[in-house]
């Protein structure tokens, strides 16, 4: 039978030269159409599998592998490891989310001014290396003053250095700085000059501040080449709340804060109530979803 069918088919083309021009074009878009979607559930399954996870805080024991130090604890009554690091619950009627929230201390205790948290990444990131940081991030109140990123030393050297552990560097904040610049709780950066906001490239004007009670997503590709080949910045993506309903690239090219060149080991957050005369406030920031994927990789990891 398959012979004759065949043969049936071939005459068919021989007489109908329209219909097997047609029949060949059908086959070729069935065919590309076939390869397209391929690719792209190839494409996809290969992202989802990428990504590694640095915590999510999830299980009950997360916080077992952060290290909480207060390391310049100037409290007043003296308060034994003022900060709060902990786990916390949101339920809704239809979904619940576990993260970690991190405050320099409690309300109406001031003087903690560094209160550091950090945990080593899952994969060192060497030399030479670009990496995409995935973080969740959710303002509990303001003022505060919190910055979070990536860092290059050991324990002992986060500890020493707090601030100047840091290399690709975010920050949340609306404290009024020494020279009376007056921060606005906008998502920062660290550029070689200091901070800056990050920018809504549709208006052309430094983002809104952060908006308390909404969570936010920021991707940010990390470059550890050396710096004379280019490196040691990082860009920034950002989504979320009215002002970055769909995700923006809001920053090229900041700076590590020291650039030294090194293998990248730690995700560190750091906050502080300010001085006891002038404190800044205790405003917590939630975090959630730390991920980290070799590469420039803009897809979500959840």
């Amino acid at each position: 039978m398959m012979p004759n069918k065949r043969k049936s088919l071939a005459s068919l083309a021989v007489n109908q030269p329209k219909f097997s021009i047609s029949l060949k074009g059908v086959r070729h878009v069935v065919l590309i159409s076939f390869l397209t979607i391929f690719c792209s559930l190839s494409s996809n399954a290969q992202t989802a599998t990428d990504w590694i996870l640095i915590d999510n805080f999830e299980t009950d024991n997360s916080l077992a592998k952060w290290t909480k130090a207060d390391t310049k604890n100037d409290t007043s009554p003296k308060v034994h490891s003022p900060q709060i690091t902990e786990r916390q619950k949101d339920v809704t009627a239809h979904s619940e989310n576990v993260y970690l929230i991190k405050k320099p201390a409690a309300e109406g205790i001031v003087g903690n001014r560094k209160a550091l948290t950090y945990a080593a990444l899952p994969q060192r990131v060497e030399v030479g290396e670009t990496y995409t940081f995935y973080t969740r991030i959710n303002v509990e109140s303001f003022p505060n003053n919190h910055a979070f990123g990536i860092s290059n030393m050991s324990p002992s050297d986060i500890e020493l250095h707090d601030y100047n552990a840091f290399e690709a560097t975010l920050r949340v904040t609306d404290k009024a700085e020494s020279n009376g610049h007056k921060n606005t709780g906008a998502l920062m950066v660290k550029t070689q000059q200091g901070y800056a906001n990050i920018v809504n490239n549709r208006t052309g004007k430094d983002a809104k501040p952060l908006v308390p009670g909404l969570w936010y997503e920021i991707w940010y590709v990390v470059n550890n080449r050396i710096k004379s080949d280019g490196g040691q910045t990082y860009d920034v993506y950002f989504k979320g709340g009215n002002e970055f309903p769909e995700q923006q690239k809001v920053y090229s090219n900041a700076s590590f804060r020291m650039q030294r060149e090194l293998p990248l080991t730690h995700f560190l957050m750091n906050c502080n109530t300010g001085p006891k005369k002038q404190p800044y406030g205790n405003g917590g920031l939630k975090y959630d979803d730390l991920y980290m994927t070799k590469g420039h990789n803009l897809q979500s990891p959840l």
